[in-house]
């Protein structure tokens, strides 16, 4: 409902704007009134534009806060598991005992893939991109689970929902394995989420009493946790885009896997690591950030276009890269050139006053580096936990009547007449 009116005054005539307030966050105003007034509006990159309505995530970038169906990143980070997490962002709370544990059991009941889907792998070649795997795999998942794919049976859409969430960890473990030449390794429904994935990716056949060490396992599901939704961001958008033309689910999720492959996106923690490799060493580090304050250099892992204030999921990521590092007891030298970056970070004026605080991409990418999982796999850990919101925001887009998107343009090319040209002799 709109709450109050704009008025927008083009060539002597006058038009309303209905300004509509959110429960949280900055009103907006309803500018389809510009049509009329023959004109559109123009917002690159659709920074201060909101195509939809949304109740699942909400961040303020100035407070540093992030809510997932009202409740703060670190509260959920903290007391609850990421499936619990994945069930409030598709239903809209987070579940009582009886709700997860069907919700569990649902999800366990759907980990496997269809045995020729594993034949699928054989057309990449071995040293392919782990994200390219992804991203035909994912796509192709229609081809294999073409029984639910009407997205106006809100029955089917759950289903897909729950296939998508169980069986993306089961393809990315794939994916990394392939690139291995290792065997695939079945899931095993006696461990959890997070103790399932790491099983799959580490464990051979040979490995009969393979176990998980806890604090690694912690640290994974928070990873999926602190990477489960962030708003109408680029990759939710292009989901969002994608669904509007009534594509399939498998479709969405795997256009919103391209659009995470980018580096300025999903790509981050692993151009972390690779800014680690350029520096060397810790020797080099103060030079480094010299280079940085010069702007001869990127720093980073450092600093967030939405957030203004610390990231609130680097606070909780901090923490667990502690607590991992501590537990493992690992001596890397990349490692500690991590944190000798960190601490000049958080110390030096030149980088506090400009709010280029460690982020989540920045402890993420530490933490699998000190784990064992290569570079390659980073952006994929990251698809694997964002689809839980990519596809709630499918869900609750399919919910309510929408429109297909048509962004319009500000047209600066040339106008021309070919006749002329296709005569001339």
């Amino acid at each position: 409902m709109a709450n109050d009116t704009a008025y927008l005054k083009v060539d002597g005539q006058e038009y309303e704007l209905p300004i509509h307030k959110g429960t949280l966050g900055n009103p907006v105003i309803d500018v389809s009134a510009f049509q009329k007034a023959g004109y559109w509006t123009y917002d690159p990159g659709f920074k201060v534009t909101a195509p939809v309505e949304s109740k699942i995530t909400y961040i303020n970038g100035e407070k540093g806060e992030l809510l997932h169906r009202g409740y703060p990143i670190d509260q959920l980070a903290d007391n609850a598991e990421y499936l619990e997490v994945c069930y409030a962002l598709l239903h809209g709370d987070l579940p009582n005992a009886e709700q997860k544990a069907d919700f569990y059991d649902k999800v366990l009941s759907h980990t496997g893939v269809h045995e020729q889907l594993r034949k699928f792998f054989e057309g990449f070649r071995r040293d392919a991109h782990p994200m390219a795997v992804m991203v035909g795999v994912v796509g192709a998942l229609s081809a294999f689970y073409h029984d639910h794919l009407d997205v106006t049976d809100p029955k089917q859409r759950d289903i897909t929902a729950i296939r998508l969430i169980a069986k993306i960890p089961t393809i990315a473990a794939m994916s990394y394995k392939y690139t291995k030449g290792e065997p695939f390794m079945y899931p095993r429904n006696d461990f959890n989420y997070a103790e399932n994935f790491l099983y799959m990716m580490f464990a051979t056949p040979a490995d009969v009493d393979y176990k998980v060490d806890p604090v690694i396992a912690r640290a994974m599901d928070k990873i999926f946790t602190l990477h489960a939704d962030h708003e109408q961001n680029a990759s939710t958008s292009t989901v969002r885009l994608t669904a509007s033309t009534g594509a399939n689910p498998y479709a969405c999720i795997a256009a919103g896997i391209v659009a995470l492959w980018g580096p300025s996106h999903g790509g981050a923690n692993e151009a972390v690591l690779t800014m680690l490799d350029e520096i060397g060493s810790v020797d080099n580090v103060e030079e480094y950030m010299e280079k940085v304050k010069r702007k001869e250099v990127r720093l980073m892992g450092f600093g967030h276009r939405v957030y203004k204030n610390f990231d609130p999921r680097a606070k909780v990521m901090k923490e667990t890269c502690d607590e991992v590092l501590g537990a493992l007891g690992i001596t890397d030298p990349k490692l500690e050139l991590a944190m000798k970056l960190e601490k000049i970070a958080l110390e030096d004026p030149y980088f506090v006053e400009r709010n280029l605080y460690p982020n989540v991409d920045f402890y993420s990418g530490i933490i699998l580096k000190a784990i064992g999982i290569p570079t390659s796999m980073f952006t994929v850990i990251f698809a694997l936990a964002r689809t839980a919101g990519w596809i709630s925001h499918l869900l609750e887009m399919h919910s309510a009547p929408f429109n297909i998107g048509r962004p319009r343009q500000l047209y600066t090319g040339e106008v021309r007449s070919c006749i002329h040209k296709l005569k001339s002799p």
